[in-house]
């Protein structure tokens, strides 16, 4: 009864903390401001967000998942630590169970690295769960039925998207484009077409503006700031909705393609359930305007974003937590 349990959705632009009986207790940008000087973690989450792109010389602001995996092991750990103490607080000594969710798609040598960097943090027991199952549980699919399902989950990092029948994935593929991507992709629309050089946050904060699928009417404008790259000086432009559907069409095509291959490989029996119930959308980027409406036109299946997509993956993953011996041959466990 002392031992607490909890689920962590480690993803490659925010960190959300599931603890057993109370919910999600944490939500926090993955973003870690680390002095060079001292080896030193100077702050995490929220706070170390703000510094991106606006450090001193001694001061470095990362994100240490890229694509869904672990970039950096020391950093990714001390970023564990820094939450299984925040939620545990006075009881941190009381070592917790923790069970952490990977892109389905991962290797093993980047399974072995988040249960190591997860015990080396302080946990007693770490759990691996795979994304897209522990999105289908959250996202309140019947994944037990004999019946097949399909999830497509878009996060920061990846794109993974998996057929689930009889509480076991059929199959499961990703791509490594998410969120990210699509900000990346806008940047270097607006570098290539208005020689303007923006951020990533000014890129991201474009994206969830006036970022579509599709075109949208009437069109929206956002005024944007940036570097002039011929004058090196500031400069400020007008950036239209049609502009930026533009700019993401390179990411989302990649995703649609990621889909159609899954599609093409299931059995028949399976592809008249998912053109039934249609595929289910989770993850923060799966919010992106008229994707859905995008995947459907392009697919032929009717989709639909599930309710709270950015918190289907931590919810699942601490209702596998809560409940492992329904789910124990899904999770793979390490003391």
């Amino acid at each position: 009864m002392w031992i607490k349990r909890l689920g962590i959705d480690l993803g490659t632009a925010n960190s959300l903390v599931w603890l057993a009986g109370e919910g999600i207790v944490l939500n926090e940008p993955t973003v870690v401001a680390v002095s060079l000087r001292e080896k030193k973690v100077l702050a995490v989450g929220r706070e170390a967000k703000e510094m991106l792109g606006r450090t001193p010389g001694g001061i470095v602001a990362t994100r240490p998942m890229r694509e869904g995996v672990i970039a950096d092991y020391v950093v990714t750990e001390a970023m564990l630590r820094f939450f299984i103490q925040k939620v545990m607080g006075r009881n941190y000594w009381l070592k917790p169970e923790v069970m952490i969710c990977v892109p389905a798609g991962c290797t093993q040598v980047e399974r072995r690295a988040v249960l190591d960097a997860t015990l080396s943090a302080g946990a007693r027991a770490a759990y691996l769960i795979d994304e897209p199952l522990a999105a289908a549980i959250g996202a309140n699919i019947p994944i037990a039925e004999a019946s097949g399902n399909m999830i497509l989950d878009v996060g920061g990092g990846a794109a993974e998207t998996a057929v689930i029948s009889l509480g076991g994935v059929v199959i499961a593929r990703s791509v490594r484009v998410g969120g990210n991507k699509i900000d990346e992709a806008i940047a270097d629309w607006v570098r290539k077409k208005y020689n303007l050089v923006i951020g990533e946050q000014t890129a991201e904060m474009v994206k969830l503006k006036i970022g579509s699928a599709t075109e949208l009417k009437p069109e929206q404008k956002i005024e944007v700031r940036g570097r002039d790259t011929v004058s090196g000086l500031p400069r400020e432009i007008n950036l239209s909705s049609t502009d930026i559907t533009a700019a993401v069409n390179k990411p989302l095509s990649q995703i649609v393609g990621l889909v159609k291959s899954v599609l093409e490989e299931i059995p028949p029996e399976l592809s008249s359930d998912i053109i039934d119930k249609g595929i289910v959308l989770s993850g923060g980027s799966s919010q992106l305007i008229n994707f859905h409406v995008m995947l459907t036109q392009e697919t032929g299946v009717p989709c639909h974003v599930c309710e709270e997509p950015m918190l289907a993956v931590v919810k699942g993953t601490g209702i596998a937590l809560e409940n492992l011996d329904l789910y124990k041959r899904s999770i793979s466990r390490r003391r």
